[in-house]
């Protein structure tokens, strides 16, 4: 079983991880457009957290994370608790290819864009909720200075995440 990471998987899976690899997905792209009321922000002050948005033409570069041996059930468990805790996400197996080449079929969290908790706002609007909320799992900063620099650190290009982290980090330091 693999498991596509694009957020907060790629530094944080919580799950037995037997290998990893590059992969990209197809048709879907890498946006803040999830509200977070519960781990990055509350329902009074809403935070943002990522997640994939169809999109035709587009690809996201992540993580595969391939489940260890035995442990598909239980990780899938987990998944669930964590990434369904709002129902905004949607579970889906799609299609990865991987660096190296190969094909895999990976679990992997998508948007619905008809849920109260979908939203498509500009990147300054995005640093600026950023900056400031805080939810359950802490700061909403965390959240994305730690993805933008495992990216980095995977040698994957996302030029939004780049300028959200740098603009965040003026607003926070001004």
């Amino acid at each position: 079983m693999w498991v596509f990471g694009y957020g907060s998987l790629l530094w944080n899976p919580g799950f037995e991880v037997a290998e990893q690899a590059v992969a990209r997905l197809d048709g879907w792209h890498r946006s803040f457009c999830m509200r977070s009321i519960h781990h990055r922000g509350t329902v009074e002050a809403p935070g943002l957290v990522l997640a994939l948005d169809a999109e035709v033409g587009a690809h996201c570069q992540g993580l595969a994370l391939k489940v260890a041996e035995g442990h598909e059930a239980r990780t899938l468990d987990y998944l669930r608790e964590r990434e369904l805790v709002s129902s905004a996400y949607l579970e889906e197996t799609l299609p990865l290819t991987l660096r190296d080449g190969r094909d895999v079929e990976a679990v992997t969290y998508v948007i619905d864009p008809d849920h109260v908790q979908y939203c498509h706002l500009s990147l300054d609007e995005q640093a600026r909720i950023i900056s400031t909320a805080v939810g359950g799992r802490g700061p909403n900063t965390e959240y994305l200075h730690n993805t933008a620099s495992h990216l980095f650190e995977l040698g994957i290009e996302d030029a939004d995440l780049k300028w959200l982290s740098q603009e965040v980090r003026r607003l926070t330091t001004a």
